[in-house]
């Protein structure tokens, strides 16, 4: 598309963003929405501008972090970015990111494209596109309401990637580059592991530790079917939900082979992971400051697209060292409080650590849940469960969510959200004492009251919001001052 065409589309959409904001707005995805209603090409014609291409990051758990993780790394090894740091990966938020990167005369502030993308949105945009690369991390149920089955989505990402598996993925290649898309895939995830059987080129990756072995697999995890013929998998290790090592008893299909792995995990906690990363040019340990196995697994799954783009191991050690919590995954804020507790003195301020650990679905809650299990003593929770839109409807999945993990561990839960009684009830059925539970609809009393009972020590206030709530519970910390805006 000639830029003269394009240029009065782009000042019309930008003029849209700002009268958004006037308004209020965040205008995060508005800009990009009215420029696809004006050009529906709009994204591929200024991806079209970026030298080396770009990247596509899908998932149902995690693809926030693991963008944020990729854009460390290729920051440390030089690459200038256009990436959606705001996580509005639908269409109009992916265009939108692309509209504030372009410049005058056919330019743009960039050279690679990093994008998160939702999952329904993936075909879309890479057929816009044209990636170099496209990471697929995980299928777990999630918003059942809105995506449907797990083995809607691998249908459609199955198609996206096109239909002949004898070849390299079928997207078209970059304008730059001249070679099909690099696929990067989570062997540990046999929907995943599957999308790439027969097909040459892909990247896999996955977790080799027998020591993170569960006893069984949960009730709630997925996929425990081979797609190809039906049997039930055989699994030799589960670590996550229906990740680890499996093979099909009846047809033979197995756990591909990793090229990229993580051996020698160990889980800090709240506060940390540490593991050896191996990849096809050398091994290295990364002390990462992120908690949870499942933050392995994004880490892993950032450095195995790393690896597919020929990104040097120092730098990918380095990125995932100092990689960082995306807001509301991990995000560590001090709260005020009004009055202090006993022993502060009139008009002192005392103050208090709020974790906030993002849960949405079963998968993604039990990592959480088993993370907190690791810390000693008991704990103050603050569960946020909402059903709006972007939360699914549905909250049903909450009785899939092991919160007996922690039963006998939890001092005070604050229920909060627009299904705070919901949760609250779940809580009881756990094994939680209804003395000990509290609900609380309206968040600001939720967080208010619940960090002001702090028990005696420095123990922190643990929120557990649904996607939802904790935007709402990151702009009510920005409203208070505690906390700066989700995207600086």
């Amino acid at each position: 598309m000639m830029v003269g065409t394009l240029a009065p589309k782009l000042a019309l959409a930008r003029a849209a963003g700002a009268l958004s904001r006037l308004r209020g707005g965040g205008a995060t995805s508005v800009p990009g929405r009215v420029l696809m209603r004006l050009d529906r090409g709009a994204i591929g014609a200024l991806g079209a501008r970026l030298r080396r291409g770009s990247v596509l990051i899908s998932a149902t758990n995690g693809k926030t972090t693991t963008a944020a993780m990729a854009a460390g790394i290729l920051e440390e090894a030089g690459v200038p970015l256009v990436y959606n740091q705001a996580g509005a990966n639908m269409a109009g938020g992916i265009a939108a990111t692309l509209l504030a990167a372009t410049r005058a005369h056919g330019g743009i502030a960039g050279e690679l494209g990093l994008f998160e993308v939702d999952e329904l949105w993936l075909g879309a945009v890479a057929e816009q596109l044209h990636p170099r690369a496209i990471l697929l991390g995980n299928l777990f149920r999630d918003q059942l309401d809105r995506y449907g089955e797990l083995e809607t989505i691998a249908d459609s990402w199955e198609h996206t990637l096109g239909e002949d598996a004898a070849r390299p993925v079928s997207v078209p290649a970059p304008q730059a580059g001249g070679e099909s898309a690099r696929l990067v895939l989570n062997a540990d995830d046999p929907l995943i592991a599957d999308l790439g059987r027969g097909r040459s080129g892909v990247l896999y990756y996955g977790i080799e530790d027998d020591s993170l072995a569960l006893p069984g697999m949960a009730h709630a995890a997925d996929a425990k079917h081979c797609r190809r013929c039906g049997a039930p998998y055989v699994f030799e290790a589960i670590y996550l939900g229906h990740l680890g090592h499996y093979h099909c008893p009846r047809c033979g299909r197995s756990r591909p082979a990793p090229a990229v792995l993580a051996t020698g995990v160990t889980l800090q906690g709240v506060r940390a992971a540490r593991f050896t990363l191996r990849t096809p040019v050398g091994e290295a340990d990364v002390e990462l400051g992120l908690p949870g196995l499942y933050n392995v697994y994004n880490a892993l799954a950032a450095a195995a697209l790393a690896t597919a783009l020929e990104v040097p191991l120092r730098s990918i050690v380095a990125g995932l060292n100092g990689a960082k919590a995306a807001f509301g995954r991990a995000e560590i804020v001090t709260v005020n409080l009004a009055e202090g507790p006993a022993g502060v003195g009139p008009g002192q301020r005392a103050a208090r650590e709020l974790r906030i650990l993002l849960v949405k679905n079963p998968a993604g809650a039990n990592e959480v849940l088993r993370t907190l299990a690791l810390e000693p003593g008991e704990h103050d929770l603050l569960g946020v469960l909402n059903d709006d839109i972007a939360d699914g409807r549905d909250v049903s999945w909450v009785w899939d969510a092991d919160f007996e993990l922690l039963a006998g561990r939890v001092r005070l839960a604050t229920c909060s959200g627009t299904r705070a009684p919901e949760l609250a009830l779940r809580l009881k059925y756990a094994g939680v004492d209804p003395a000990r539970i509290r609900v609380q609809p309206d968040l600001s009393l939720a967080l208010r009251e619940a960090a002001a009972e702090r028990p005696d020590g420095d123990a922190p206030l643990y929120a557990l919001p649904t996607y939802t709530a904790m935007l709402a519970l990151r702009e009510l910390l920005v409203a208070r001052g505690e906390a700066s805006s989700a995207w600086s």
